[in-house]
């Protein structure tokens, strides 16, 4: 049997406690039903022996304390709310206890933002990490050694897993349970909770919203440049003339500033412009093309693709509406 730890930490999302606690209880019920052992043992852990959550509308009352428990097999660390750092600071005393058990052979899964106690560990430096895309930004610079796949729902490295943002994190524990309990209790417990299965993606979700928490000005007036100017043609020579900078220092400085090279952004910009037509108006995908400065259809559904993880025609049947609803006055 597996021993599970969950992490009862300040500021934690109670829904990325609960819904994991939710579905690892309820292998255990599904597979004593099959004439089977119990799968896990499940236990809150905390450092407190009681956890305020919510702006206190909720406690959470650990089973046992960190100091309690001298080896575990899988830690889950949940997200959490608020300021990221300041969230981390008031976690700190579960960091060498993580380290500690991950050294005697733990595993280790970070949900959503959990990621950033998780990066704080020292343990994914080199190596791929998930976190929520809203915080991707933020994630990069705070944490420049780790390789963080914003796209992806779930990662799996050397025994420590991460999940991109929100609810995923239901997707990363399913993927977890199909682990150490099979994939048919996994599918079981997908159509239970009503879980799409092996999806692995976040790309669809993401909202680009521009790099800008950053300090050079000329690369801010670029990127106000393109995100006004998108649907004409605008080429790197372009910018430097306009900026009076020459074109490798712009380059450089651009990738620096935003992580993204400058045909990746304008790319990135048009695709953003192209998902909220196709989420909100009636046009067809080659108008949509047209609108945001594309000619070459291929191209547009390549890149279109490549972003979202769907092509344009499914992304518009997903999320249109007046597609999805129809209403009687």
């Amino acid at each position: 049997m597996k021993h599970i730890s969950i992490l009862v930490l300040n500021e934690a999302i109670l829904g990325s406690i609960e819904g994991t606690h939710k579905l690892l209880t309820a292998v255990n019920d599904i597979a004593e039903s099959m004439g089977n052992d119990p799968v896990f043992k499940v236990e809150l852990v905390g450092a407190n022996s009681s956890t305020v959550l919510n702006k206190g509308l909720f406690s959470v009352f650990p089973e046992k304390m960190i100091h309690d428990i001298d080896h575990t097999d899988l830690i889950f660390i949940p997200a959490m709310h608020g300021d990221m750092q300041e969230s981390v600071s008031m976690n700190r005393e579960f960091i060498p206890w993580v380290v500690e058990q991950y050294n005697k052979g733990a595993e280790i899964a970070s949900l959503c933002v959990g990621a950033f106690l998780l990066a704080e560990t020292g343990l994914v430096d080199g190596k791929r990490c998930a976190t929520h895309w809203l915080y991707a930004n933020e994630f990069r610079k705070t944490y420049p050694r780790i390789d963080l796949v914003d796209e992806k729902i779930i990662t799996d490295e050397q025994g420590i897993y991460s999940s991109g943002g929100a609810y995923s994190f239901l997707n990363l524990v399913l993927y977890i349970i199909e682990k150490y309990a099979g994939r048919e209790i996994a599918i079981l417990c997908s159509k239970t909770f009503q879980i799409e299965f092996d999806r692995g993606s976040q790309s669809q979700f993401i909202m680009f919203r521009g790099q800008k928490g950053h300090d050079d000005e000329s690369i801010i007036r670029a990127q106000e440049y393109i995100e006004k100017n998108y649907q004409e043609k605008i080429t790197v020579d372009q910018l430097a003339t306009m900026l009076a900078i020459g074109r490798r220092n712009l380059e450089r400085r651009f990738k620096k500033a935003t992580s993204n090279t400058i045909l990746e952004y304008i790319q990135r910009v048009k695709i953003e412009a192209a998902k909220m037509s196709l989420e909100t108006s009636r046009d067809n995908v080659n108008e949509v093309m047209y609108m945001v400065g594309y000619s070459d259809t291929k191209a547009f559904r390549s890149v279109f693709k490549k972003t979202t993880g769907l092509s344009p025609i499914e992304y518009r049947n997903k999320y249109n509406r007046d597609l999805q609803v129809s209403i009687k006055a």
